[in-house]
């Protein structure tokens, strides 16, 4: 580590900025961000330099600079070409007792500006020592995204409390639950929530945190996640999970969760939905944090319904984090629009099971042409759903996509016409998860159906 970092005080600080164009603009950006005196010198202001002059504690003195203007100054920032005369500024500048920047010149600096994720008086600095740039910069970019923007007034409020002991529930109070008490009731809740953890050195009672997110796992590419569901995940006490969410997604919960695995398999094993509701109602009763998490998005064919009744029959509170669904992800990797001008202005979700069976539809409207749909679960049933449309006038020409694992390393895409659809399934060992669309090709396969032929497309064509 050849650059220490460190935090300066700057309440009543003097600093100046030499020159006023981007190089200086983009400096005094941060820097008003801090409590410092600044000083402009510069013959010319650019535009976003001038933009800035309406802050009280930045001023231009328009002229060149002079070595005195170096004196009494805790930071001087150069963002001029002048050459020797720059030379001459930072000599002045260290012989005064500041610290100097050159920007764009790392060996000429004394210091570094790091990039800065600011949630005052929370601060994240991220610094590469001027080796790469566009990299702090794509670290602050996953910062921003991650940390809460009322990060800053959490920990106002327990500097106010002045609360320096680490606890568990410190932990949780950070993790999220002090959060949801300042949007839900404000900075005075959450103070007291905080004092109550601090004073129990353990979590509140149940009656104040027990509750359950039903939160969407998406496809299974864990990037495609929602923030709020990662951060729901890092939260929770309790993860009650599908068979279907992919360990890379389960790898997110934090290490002290407790992982439930609550599936169901076709023809095979199964968890009852009476059971998965109990198990969540018991474990928020408990004072959990309870995590529901259901492959793709919890309300498409996830019987969410049937879990918000059970929660608020037995009054836990409860909230939806939404997920990218199968079919999203899989007409992402197939390439195709699900709807488009001339070709198809609806699109269906379809399933092909319900609680009886194989699932019935209004199969005569599904068998027109210009129709398009996606199946859900639809691999066994296949054969069934060929039958009904051909039954009903669909055209065995008409394209299908198969895309099975989508988003995932083993994605697998295959294309064909109705007509083929069961043996495509054979042929390609398709087992599932799988969405099935009719009335959809990939568009690497729209030649290849023309002439009737079967395409196997691999991941990302």
């Amino acid at each position: 580590m050849r650059y220490f970092p460190l935090f300066i005080d700057t309440r009543s600080a003097s600093v100046l900025v030499l020159g006023g164009g981007p190089k200086a603009a983009a400096k005094l950006r941060l820097l008003l961000k801090t409590e410092a005196q600044i000083e402009v010198i510069a013959e010319e202001l650019s535009i976003d330099v001038t933009r800035l002059l309406d802050a009280r504690r930045l001023v231009w003195t328009k002229r060149s600079a002079v070595l005195n203007d170096v004196s009494d100054r805790r930071l001087v920032y150069i963002a001029t070409d002048d050459g020797a005369d720059n030379v001459k500024l930072i000599a002045a500048a260290r012989a005064a007792g500041a610290l100097v920047n050159v920007v764009d010149e790392r060996e000429a600096s004394d210091f570094l500006t790091p990039a800065i994720v600011d949630r005052d008086p929370v601060v994240v600095a991220i610094g590469t020592e001027g080796t790469a740039p566009s990299l702090a910069r794509t670290i602050k970019a996953q910062f921003e995204a991650t940390l809460s923007p009322r990060l800053g007034t959490l920990a106002r409020i327990a500097g106010r409390q002045r609360v320096r002991r680490s606890a568990e529930g410190l932990r949780r109070f950070f993790g999220g639950v002090g959060e949801r008490a300042l949007i839900e009731s404000g900075e005075a809740e959450a103070a007291r929530l905080l004092r109550a953890f601090v004073d129990e050195q353990t979590a509140p009672t149940a009656s104040q945190t027990g509750r359950v997110a039903l939160v969407g796992a998406g496809p299974g590419d864990p990037e495609l996640l929602t923030l709020k569901a990662r951060k729901r995940l890092d939260e929770a006490d309790v993860v009650l999970y599908d068979r279907l969410v992919a360990p890379a997604v389960l790898d997110l919960a934090r290490r002290e969760a407790t992982l439930i695995e609550v599936g169901k398999t076709p023809a095979g094993p199964a968890w009852k939905q009476e059971d998965i509701n109990a198990r969540m109602i018991e474990a928020a009763r408990a004072g959990a944090f309870v995590v529901r998490l259901k492959s793709g998005d919890p309300l498409v064919f996830g019987r969410a319904d049937e879990e918000i009744d059970a929660l608020e029959t037995a009054g836990i509170a409860y909230e939806i984090v939404p997920g990218i669904s199968a079919a999203f992800a899989a007409a992402a990797a197939g390439g195709f629009s699900l709807t488009r001008r001339g070709r198809n202005r609806t699109i269906s979700f379809l399933t092909a099971h319900d609680a009886e069976g194989f699932a019935e539809h209004d199969w005569r409207t599904l068998a027109r042409p210009g129709e398009a749909f996606a199946i859900y679960m639809g691999v066994r049933g296949a054969r069934f759903v060929q039958g009904r449309l051909l039954i009903h006038g669909a055209s065995a020409d008409t394209p299908v996509s198969v895309i099975e694992n989508a988003s995932r390393p083993n994605q697998k895409i295959v294309a064909g016409t109705l007509g083929q659809l069961p043996d495509l399934l054979k042929q390609h060992r398709i087992e599932g998860p799988a969405i099935i669309f009719v009335g959809l090709a990939p568009r690497a396969a729209l030649a290849a159906i023309d002439d009737r032929a079967t395409l196997a497309l691999p991941i990302g064509a």
